[in-house]
């Protein structure tokens, strides 16, 4: 084939792979999404500034996304210190909702755009998000072309909003206690109430005192967030009849390991939902990781950190910090505080080690490097994108390069004395069977677990229904309560459904004096199985 007739081939097949997609998810990395807005005014730019200064209003308009057209949308620049007045590159809220309440793209009803201020490499998110998906519900992100009035306006990146449907999908309800734990720190505190407490939870008697660093975004649940922060702060061994202590577990962990200081882990204790489920405990939801990697440096208490201070950064910061119950009061349960190295020491090892996060961040660079070429309000040149990944930008805010952080600092935490202790290994899990012609029946779930690596405790933890919590259970080596021998580092345990139930979803803590380990690694979101019928073929 004729050189040039192959280039052509090729550019019209990849333009056919980018192109509209009703089948895609709206926030699938493998295309590029399309948003065009339409707005009847020249001066929308003039009259989103007007609309941001005084309040949240927003602006009437039609937005097409991705070939779908939605009349009656209102449009509102978003952020606080990512706004500018007269900047040509600032997040938007897109309310598809606006007027028409049930319409919705994909079940979506909100779209929030990002500007990704002070992230050359505009990856931040979009893989920071990914990373935290692996461990705890989080949001979806990629990236949009965004078109103002048939003209091209940037490349965005596309987060999912923490709304009704993102709560229906993770936790199976969407009324109950729902906030948004991000600060107004325009707002002074009234007389009487804590100063510069932000919302790391602190308990404050006064209710009006919550006001300035929370959100309420359901009809009611004032009262729950004061129990809870009462709990955290003052009764502590009372905290899991009110949060998800080791999804909590999880967000420490990945804020610290990926130096994610705009969080709860930074000095302003921001960037969070909080809902309660219906088990009546809260859970947390990370939120704006534009900053993540280290773009933002502050942990409260000082001056910004510089880069090798972030790439040592203590995996237990705050361990002993009163202005942060929500880690320090955790911290303070040595059970937890191995839960919580456990998972620091699982996400570097999934991400971080091997470099699997180098290859994910070029793959990413090279999906939208031609649209942000195009893209005349960029932040940044695009040599310092290209040069972001590897290279500290700006000679002001010295954004660290993604992998110039990120080696050095999977290296630091490898050797830490924390980390570098190898944690117990599950080598085999077994379930007694029925004996071949045997006509008695398996009624219970009899398990035996061997595990290597001076194994001291070992826990099952099951449950018979998705929408149960999970029960546990100590499996023995002790040749006594169903194990057959002891000190063999086969642990046994029996679990009997009495008769309710065919199927059970379980994974397994294992713990030595210096280590925890689960088993599987992504048991928050699949779990082992097993059932009565395949243990009587």
């Amino acid at each position: 084939m004729n050189k040039w007739l192959f280039l052509l081939f090729l550019g019209l097949f990849t333009i056919s792979n980018v192109g509209f997609s009703q089948d895609k998810d709206f926030y699938d990395t493998s295309y590029i999404p399309e948003i065009r807005l339409n707005f009847p005014n020249k001066n929308w730019a003039q009259q989103l500034d007007s609309l941001r200064l005084v309040g949240n209003g927003l602006l009437f308009g039609t937005a097409k996304v991705d070939g779908k057209t939605y009349k009656n949308i209102g449009v509102r620049y978003r952020g606080s210190k990512s706004f500018t007045t007269g900047g040509k590159r600032n997040s938007l809220h897109i309310k598809l909702n606006y007027i028409n309440k049930k319409q919705n793209h994909q079940g979506h009803k909100t779209i929030k755009l990002s500007n990704a201020l002070r992230d050359p490499s505009l990856i931040r998110e979009v893989l920071g998000y990914e990373i935290a998906r692996k461990y705890m519900p989080a949001p979806k992100a990629n990236y949009t072309k965004v078109y103002i009035n048939d003209k091209y306006y940037g490349l965005y990146v596309n987060v999912e909003d923490v709304s009704e449907f993102f709560l229906n999908e993770h936790f199976g309800s969407n009324e109950n206690t729902f906030l948004k734990c991000s600060p107004d720190t325009r707002q002074k505190p009234s007389p009487g109430c804590k100063k510069n407490i932000f919302a790391s939870l602190e308990y404050e008697e006064g209710a009006h005192c919550y006001l300035p660093n929370y959100e309420l975004k359901s009809d009611d649940g004032w009262d729950d967030l004061i129990e809870l922060s009462n709990i955290i702060t003052n009764k502590p061994k009372q905290i899991e009849k009110v949060l998800n202590v080791d999804r909590t577990l999880w967000m420490h962990a990945f804020n610290n390991v990926l130096v994610n200081l705009s969080s709860y882990s930074g000095n302003k204790s921001q960037n969070y939902y909080l809902y309660k489920d219906d088990k009546g405990q809260f859970n947390p939801i990370i939120w704006d990781l534009n900053l993540a990697f280290g773009s933002y440096k502050n942990v409260g208490g000082g001056s910004d950190l510089g880069l090798r201070e972030l790439q040592e950064l203590d995996p237990l910061l705050h361990k002993n910090s009163p202005t942060k119950p929500l880690i320090s009061q955790l911290l303070k349960n040595p059970e937890y505080e191995k839960i919580y190295l456990a998972h620091i020491y699982q996400i570097i090892y999934d991400n971080f080690v091997d470099g699997e996060y180098v290859e994910r961040a070029e793959e990413l660079q090279r999906l939208i490097s031609n649209d942000l070429f195009s893209d005349k309000n960029k932040f940044y040149e695009h040599d310092e994108f290209l040069k972001s990944l590897t290279t500290t930008i700006g000679r002001r805010s010295k954004i660290p390069g993604i992998v110039e952080l990120m080696s050095k600092r999977a290296r630091f935490l490898k050797k830490h004395p924390k980390l570098a202790i190898v944690p117990p290994n599950v080598t085999n899990v077994t379930f007694q069977r029925r004996k071949e012609l045997s006509s008695t029946q398996i009624e219970t779930f009899q398990a035996k677990v061997t595990v290597d690596q001076r194994p001291k405790r070992v826990k099952m933890y099951y449950r018979f229904a998705k929408n149960q919590g999970y029960k546990s259970i100590f499996l023995s080596d002790d040749g006594k309560n169903g194990d057959s021998k002891a000190n063999d580092n086969t642990f046994e345990g029996t679990i009997d459904p009495k008769g309710m139930y065919e199927k059970m979803e379980y994974y397994i803590v294992a713990e030595n004096p210096a280590a925890m380990t689960f088993n599987p690694p992504n048991y928050m979101f699949e779990p082992h199985t097993v059932t009565l019928e395949e243990l009587n073929r």
